[in-house]
């Protein structure tokens, strides 16, 4: 079964570098990454949620999407800039999953739940609005126009909003799991840490235009700690979230 759906992710990494260009081309790359996944979960009986394979798939999959939905809004409608730029992102998180092994067995008894499936999905799709955020960011920076600054703060609220309830159905996981809801691990450091850093973020939007620039970098800067949040801890750190 893998092996005849393998070809698929390679045609989503085409589809976002270069049909991008098209709003069709990301759709077409979106679909076929839900496709590529659906047919493994279904294949194994889970969602596809192991391993640096799956997750970064997943998560290449959550920026395209939250990013076609996005270049409907009215700052980005028509900015094909923002399509290509998406489908780039998306692109280089897909043809980084494949270069790992997917993991093509059950879920462990301690995984087995639906409170674990639940974190991990909507803390991507938070993930991939602060992508989106850190891109709104830099435009602003270089262009002035304050209408990206509101991108950047409804992708931050939403996705601060997706990354709460992924802290929370984490906690009901941990619990089930460790019997506890908090262990103090790299991993959950840091996710705190991440969700405080979008918090002030949030914070800093209420003060007024005169902190605009400050809120722009933040936004930037939010990026990079998400990516050291899913990425960095999982390889530079032992803990029991890695991967």
């Amino acid at each position: 079964m893998y092996s005849s759906i393998i070809f698929l992710p390679w045609f989503a990494v085409a589809c976002l570098t270069i049909g991008s260009f098209w709003r069709t081309g990301l759709a077409i790359a979106l679909a076929a990454q839900l496709f590529y996944l659906l047919s493994r979960g279904l294949a194994l009986g889970r969602l596809t949620l192991l391993g640096p394979h799956d997750t970064l798939l997943f998560f290449g999959m959550s920026v395209a999407l939250m990013g076609l939905l996005t270049s409907y809004s009215p700052v980005m409608r028509g900015k094909r800039w923002f399509t290509v730029t998406i489908g780039v992102s998306a692109g280089v998180f897909t043809a980084v999953a494949l270069l790992f092994k997917p993991l093509n067995m059950p879920l462990p008894q301690i995984l087995d739940t639906l409170w674990f499936e639940l974190h991990v999905v909507v803390a991507f799709f938070g993930y991939a609005l602060f992508v989106i955020g850190g891109i709104a960011s830099a435009v602003y920076l270089f262009t002035g126009v304050r209408g990206f600054l509101d991108v950047l703060y409804k992708t931050a609220l939403v996705g601060w909003t997706f990354f709460s309830v992924s802290m929370i159905s984490g906690g009901i996981w941990g619990y089930y799991a460790w019997g506890t809801y908090w262990l103090w691990t790299p991993k959950e450091l840091w996710t705190s840490i991440l969700w405080l850093f979008y918090a002030l973020v949030l914070h800093v939007r209420l003060k007024g235009t005169r902190w605009d620039t400050l809120f722009a970098w933040l936004g930037i800067a939010g990026v990079f700690v998400m990516l050291f949040t899913y990425l960095g801890v999982s390889l530079l750190m032992k803990s029991s979230h890695s991967f």
